[in-house]
């Protein structure tokens, strides 16, 4: 992998095309960078708008993607708009003739749109998942994962994990060291852990009058510190252990255990982020009783251990 394209056309997102000619840029330096040639190409003669008002007029035109060894698609605005035909149909002649294609953030949506994800799991910015796979129900999106791929198809999530994908490549390309090389000239991290879940926020639900199993979950969030059953739950709200798994399964979507699993990991997250609290008392008042019960249950909803989670967010 020595020649990278880099894919413009109007709309996309000027951050994403500088991580691009950031990672790939041909440095010339003592650091050990791998020699690279970026090529920014796009429609023939035609003078592209990013988002945010700069504008780029590309090196090449969309037929120089054929020559690359591997082509990236920056974040889009608007990633609703379908891309032009020409671009899409540029895509499709770059895949089949087995080159590997990259996309950042709402690129997945262009990725898409030319076929390219059918069948693929697929990721894109957590905010924007949701839309990707209402759009694309042959896509199976991931909104928790920072980047995947298959080595001929990737796609990444919002901003900094485009750094991470771009990283990726090199390392996967060049190796470790290469990779590591670049990161240091960018002053960022070699490699981060976790997914997007460590991101996406997760409000806590309003208990209201018309639900009538918001009584019982205003009850358990206020005394989370209590190793609720069931059972307990169950007579909480009058009904039959069963009947009530049922109807509270049905108003949140999950098991009544899961549900209550996952808003004591939401406690620790404030808890972690707002206090300077040991991580074995947050884990006392979250219910979880001790820091090694805490760890795999945070680290399985998260994506990260505790004190990682702290140090990102402190």
């Amino acid at each position: 992998m020595q020649t990278v394209g880099c894919l413009i056309l109007d709309g996309v997102r000027a951050f994403d095309y500088a991580v691009i000619g950031e990672v790939w840029s041909d440095r010339r330096s003592p650091l050990g960078c791998p020699d690279f040639e970026l090529r920014v190409c796009g429609p023939a003669e035609s003078r592209v708008r990013f988002g945010g008002g700069l504008e780029r007029v590309p090196d090449a035109g969309l037929d120089a993607l054929l020559t690359c060894d591997l082509v990236v698609v920056p974040g889009v605005q608007e990633p609703t708009v379908r891309a032009p035909e020409e671009v899409l149909d540029a895509l499709r002649a770059v895949h089949a003739a087995g080159i590997p294609v990259a996309s950042l953030c709402a690129g997945a949506f262009v990725l898409a749109d030319a076929g390219l994800l059918d069948g693929r799991r697929a990721t894109t910015h957590w905010y924007l998942a949701a839309e990707l796979a209402r759009r694309h129900p042959a896509v199976q999106v991931d909104p928790e994962v920072l980047f995947t791929g298959d080595g001929q198809v990737w796609t990444s999530a919002g901003v900094a994990a485009g750094i991470d994908l771009c990283l990726h490549l090199v390392r996967a390309a060049h190796g470790q060291q290469a990779a590591a090389a670049i990161a240091r000239a960018m002053v960022t991290a070699p490699f981060r852990s976790g997914g997007q879940a460590q991101f996406i926020p997760t409000p806590v639900p309003d208990a209201t009058a018309e639900d009538p199993l918001s009584g019982v979950r205003a009850a358990v969030l206020g005394a989370l510190e209590r190793p609720w059953t069931v059972n307990e739950l169950a007579r909480l709200a009058t009904m039959s252990e069963r009947s009530f798994a049922r109807r509270f399964t049905e108003a949140t979507g999950v098991p009544p255990l899961r549900w209550l699993s996952e808003q004591r990991v939401l406690a620790a997250q404030r808890l972690l982020e707002e206090t300077d609290l040991p991580v074995d008392e947050i884990a006392v008042r979250c219910g979880f009783g001790s820091a090694v019960s805490l760890r795999p249950a945070f680290t399985r909803r998260v994506g990260v251990a505790p004190r990682d989670y702290r140090r990102t967010w402190r």
